[in-house]
């Protein structure tokens, strides 16, 4: 299997092409200011992860800004911090001043010369619009958990992607690859969904990555990937470039 065998890449966005993990932590501060919390980053994020993943699966409809509102009132409550619910709501519009990773940009306007790009991702479209200023991408689909009613890893989320890649772009299932970050949230349920995969492991040799896991207990991927910088240099040399 090569790179140059796909005629489109499918994204998730946040931890793969914006560092939705910085932007949690920068907007968690007025929280942790507010209760003086001696609460370190990979601890709040973990926390965070919990939490959110438990209203994605309760809640599907709601809109991911409002998620976030929820997930941080959630999250002072369990740390004992009595909040306004303004700082909930400021949480919730955080999206738009996460960061994307330094590569993303670049590699994106690499890969549009090659690919049709599309985006499968678990925000709103507001939302992702925003962080698409950043990125500078001219993304051929966007399908977000706000057009579909349900958040990855649910698998209504892929069952629309493909029909829509089908139907919109007269795509089929062996012609994606879908480039993701989140094992979790992506590479489980696009295994499933019978599509091949591209780690994008940002938290490499991190305590808790995906990548210091046993392979044995890690879902199958075809091409694992530091970066988007990485998967567009291999793409580079398969092309002889």
């Amino acid at each position: 299997m090569k790179l140059t065998d796909f005629k489109v890449l499918t994204f998730d966005c946040y931890g793969t092409l914006i560092d939705w993990e910085t932007g949690i932590w920068n907007a968690l501060q007025p929280l942790i200011s507010a209760g003086r919390l001696d609460l370190g980053r990979e601890d709040a994020l973990a926390r965070f992860s919990r939490i959110e993943s438990e209203l994605e699966e309760a809640a599907p409809s709601l809109r991911y800004s409002t998620l976030l509102a929820a997930v941080q009132a959630r999250l002072a409550k369990d740390l004992g911090v009595a909040i306004h619910a303004d700082l909930n709501e400021r949480f919730g519009g955080s999206v738009p001043d996460w960061p994307a990773f330094p590569d993303s940009a670049g590699a994106l306007a690499y890969l549009k010369r090659h690919y049709r790009l599309v985006i499968l991702s678990n925000v709103d479209r507001a939302s992702f619009a925003a962080s698409n200023r950043k990125l500078g991408a001219a993304f051929d689909a966007i399908y977000t958990a706000e057009d579909i009613g349900s958040y990855k890893p649910d698998p209504r989320n892929f069952a629309h992607l493909l029909a829509h890649l089908e139907a919109d772009l007269g795509l089929e299932a062996g012609e994606v690859l879908h480039t993701a970050q989140s094992l979790f949230h992506d590479h489980v349920p696009a295994e499933r969904a019978g599509l091949a995969r591209a780690w994008i492991d940002r938290r490499f040799g991190m305590v808790g990555s995906g990548a210091t896991q046993d392979p044995a207990t890690r879902p199958h991927v075809d091409f694992h990937f530091k970066s988007l910088a990485e998967l567009a240099q291999a793409h580079r040399e398969e092309m002889g470039g």
